[in-house]
């Protein structure tokens, strides 16, 4: 599993960043950059996406796998607790792994995602999820991941480059996108009693957690639905909520409104 490193190697302070489920590590990059004189930042590439190998196992590719290799990552890192902040996939992955006993996350920011999913949302991105997909042009590449991110709520083309350009990868003449289109499978796999039993055991991890935690919502978001926002808020952790007036499903942590509220909430006293 590849991942970035930011600031200090020996600072004690370390803060994990872990993207969703298409994207990758540098998601993160100027939410990083803000936080780097603070903190020892890690972004990761999950694995089957960017730098990350692939497994040879397609079944594997779910949180419990991802949570382990987590687990591993952190033992690397040799610190004594994290910080977290995930998104999407990222913060189901945060979930499992600080609602575990005697974990070591201090504060956790969950971002835009719970442990019960809209339906409609899944359905969304079960479209274009793993399907193969080609681009003669970067612009094309561009105009794709604008199209299905567009709840993203980008304010330019340059930064819809931005975003772009570590998600693909050259392929001949052409581009693809930079994950193994089989973490598809799982996803289509998943059968509604699986559903149900994965909602019920999250709900179980959200509320053994201990850290602080910080939910942010795009207040259009068509995954993390407000009642679940607000559970989120009145039970296990008692989250504290921020939304993102004009972002759907994620905020992407880019602009400086965005960066403020996760900055203030992991470095206050």
């Amino acid at each position: 599993m590849a991942y970035r490193e930011w600031g200090r190697a020996d600072n004690p302070r370390v803060l994990v960043c872990v993207h969703g489920l298409t994207r990758v590590g540098n998601d993160f990059d100027r939410l990083a950059r803000a936080l780097c004189s603070a903190y020892r930042v890690i972004c990761p590439d999950v694995v089957g996406r960017g730098a990350s190998e692939w497994l040879r196992d397609p079944r594997f590719y779910g949180v419990g796998q991802y949570v382990a290799d987590m687990v591993t990552l952190l033992a690397r890192l040799d610190a004594d607790s994290v910080d977290w902040v995930g998104t999407s996939m990222g913060g189901l992955i945060g979930m499992s792994l600080a609602g575990q006993p005697g974990a070591t996350v201090r504060r956790m920011v969950i971002n835009d995602v719970g442990p019960t999913l809209d339906a409609a949302a899944l359905a969304r991105i079960g479209e274009y999820l793993g399907k193969p997909v080609r681009f003669a042009s970067l612009d094309q590449a561009i105009d794709f991941v604008a199209l299905v991110s567009a709840p993203f709520a980008l304010r330019s083309r340059e930064e819809w480059r931005e975003i772009t350009l570590p998600v693909i990868r050259a392929d001949g003449e052409g581009w693809v996108m930079h994950y193994d289109p089989r973490i598809g499978e799982p996803f289509r796999a998943i059968t509604p009693e699986a559903a149900a039993a994965g909602e019920a055991a999250l709900w179980g991890l959200y509320q053994n957690i201990q850290a602080q935690v910080l939910l942010t919502r795009g207040a259009q978001s068509d995954l993390l639905s407000r009642a679940t926002a607000q559970r989120m808020v009145e039970t296990g952790p008692r989250a504290r909520l921020v939304e993102f007036a004009g972002v759907g499903h994620a905020p992407m942590f880019m602009h400086d409104d965005q960066i403020g509220v996760v900055r203030d909430f992991l470095t206050q006293e």
